[in-house]
């Protein structure tokens, strides 16, 4: 059962990434209504940059927070079903971001989309970047295949491209330079070192003594395809050393950098492309990882399959933090340490649902092997010596999965007896008898129904010693021996081959049922004939 539910849990969270993907569209489909018409929003948008960079240098800085935002989100044109077209067809690069005001993923990307348009813009990029309204200009939502909210599309040309970068300015600002033609950036003095070290906190370094031949050609290569991190080259070695300290006196080396405790780590295979992509998927998380909304799809997606997660209030998760990366530093590129905010309900809640501990409040230590689709818990205290001890035993393999459950109820005077994830063995599996099982879920719609037939049923048959009717939520516990799918389900376990249940179809009448149990009890010193 888990397994399943896992995999669909793991596949609703990745569907998050259909809302940056788009089909291919060619400005040739727009509309083309009042084509020759110029547009007023773009002639104020070439008009502001104009002004703007008459500004002088210093003006910058004494304007406010609020004036800074109002400015980078003026900078971003706003489409309609009027403009689209020529727009398209009278720019290069445009990076167009589709959102609905009501969507709380769109107000979260907005400024961050606003803030990488003014990183590009000083940065003198081709790239214009746009926004539209999708939920009220669905003429232009429709022509630009816009679905989802949010949703962020490249279109070159006028053909679109799917955005496959992060969601923060930064690596809005990266994937958008990659795209239009910069996948690496060249520094060659030390001042221009140290602005980028300004600037960016996570980098890739290559060095060359010539800016040629094949390990060269890999390096850049592997620019263009990574997504997420910016690349920097240099045949500097004084800017190397700014750059990533640690650096021997080479001709050529690749590097990563994160603004972290383990802020460097250097390359030591071949210059191929699918191997350095390999280092970086491998080393650009860093050693404690906090899962958010917006980073969700790039930590599932990655390579290392053996996940531990720690839930804890924010604030009480710094004090663990230091101790917590010495551990992680132990299992480096073997498993991922991750951080949610348990008060976060979005992130934390569905995970804790997995473990019965939706409701929890304090620290909780999890891990997950995502190879096998498997979930551990930590039940001793959250100590570092015992995470230690837990993350140990979940590599090696000697960590038994946990299977969530109810409290033990009390069965006494039952007609139907409550089984639960801690019970099933002795009350099914174990059991003497012949055991007719319900298994069903609180939000199944037909389970209701069956639940009545199979109290019908258990009164029918009061009274024989060699059978037990039972009934199971499969929301709330789990057992490796129970793989269910759909709700309700039936089983009947002969009390001679428990290994081999026996699946009745949930439609069937009362009557069909009590005739099967009739037919599986026959031979038997009790047999009930009687018609319901």
């Amino acid at each position: 059962m888990f397994p399943t539910r896992f995999i669909l849990f793991t596949l609703s969270l990745l569907l998050l990434l259909t809302f940056f993907t788009t089909t291919t569209i060619t400005a040739s489909d727009l509309d083309p209504e009042n084509d020759d018409e110029v547009d007023k929003d773009f002639e104020e948008l070439l008009a502001l940059d104009d002004q703007e960079d008459r500004e002088q240098e210093g003006d910058s800085s004494a304007k406010s927070e609020a004036d800074v935002l109002s400015k980078a989100q003026r900078i971003v044109l706003e489409l309609n079903s009027d403009n689209v077209k020529r727009v398209f067809d009278g720019t290069e690069f445009v990076l167009v971001l589709g959102y609905a005001p009501w969507c709380p993923r769109s107000a979260d990307l907005m400024p961050k989309f606003a803030e990488a348009a003014t990183l590009l813009k000083e940065l003198k990029s081709p790239l214009l970047m746009a926004k539209l309204d999708a939920d009220r200009h669905t003429k232009a939502a429709s022509m630009l295949d816009i679905k989802g909210f949010p949703t962020l599309l490249l279109f070159v040309n006028g053909t679109s491209h799917p955005y496959t970068g992060g969601f923060s300015a930064e690596e809005i600002v990266i994937w958008a330079r990659k795209k239009t033609g910069v996948p690496v950036i060249g520094i060659s003095s030390v001042n221009e070192a140290e602005e980028f070290l300004k600037k960016y906190h996570t980098f890739v370094l290559g060095v060359f003594d010539k800016f040629e031949g094949p390990d060269y050609e890999e390096f850049v290569k592997s620019a263009a395809s990574d997504n997420e991190i910016q690349f920097v080259e240099t045949s500097n070695n004084e800017v190397a050393k700014v750059l990533f300290p640690d650096i021997e006196t080479a001709k050529q080396f690749l590097g990563i950098v994160k603004s972290e405790p383990e802020r460097y780590t250097e390359y030591e295979g071949t210059f191929e492309m699918d191997k350095i992509l390999q280092f970086l998927e491998y080393n650009k998380f860093p050693l404690i990882t906090k899962l958010t909304d917006i980073n969700s799809v790039r930590v599932y997606s990655s390579p290392i399959k053996l996940q531990v997660i720690v839930f804890a209030k924010d604030d009480e998760f710094k004090s663990l933090l230091e101790p917590l990366q010495n551990v992680a530093r132990k299992f480096k590129g073997k498993m991922m340490f991750i951080h949610i905010d348990i008060t976060d309900e979005n992130v934390a809640k569905p995970f804790l649902t997995l473990f019965g501990l939706e409701d929890s409040e304090n620290t909780v230590v999890t891990a997950f092997d995502n190879t096998i689709s498997s979930k551990f818990l930590l039940e001793s205290d959250p100590t570092p010596s015992n995470i230690e001890e837990f993350c140990s035993r979940f590599l090696h393999g000697t960590l038994s999965p946990y299977f969530k459950s109810q409290p033990i109820p009390d069965n006494t005077n039952a007609t139907v007896q409550i089984v639960v994830g801690k019970t099933f063995d002795d009350l099914v599996l174990n059991s003497p008898k012949n055991v007719f099982l319900e298994v069903h879920t609180p939000w199944c719609i037909n389970c209701e129904t069956t639940s009545k037939q199979v109290e019908k049923l258990a009164k029918h048959f009061k009274g024989l010693d060699n059978l037990v009717f039972a009934r199971l939520d499969a929301s709330a516990n789990e057992h490796p021996k129970l793989q269910i799918d759909d709700y309700p389900t039936l089983l009947f376990y002969p009390a001679n081959n428990k290994a081999n249940p026996i699946k009745l179809s949930a439609k069937s009448g009362g009557k069909d049922l009590a005739a099967f149990i009739n037919k599986q009890l026959k031979g038997k010193d009790q047999v009930h004939r009687d018609e319901l």
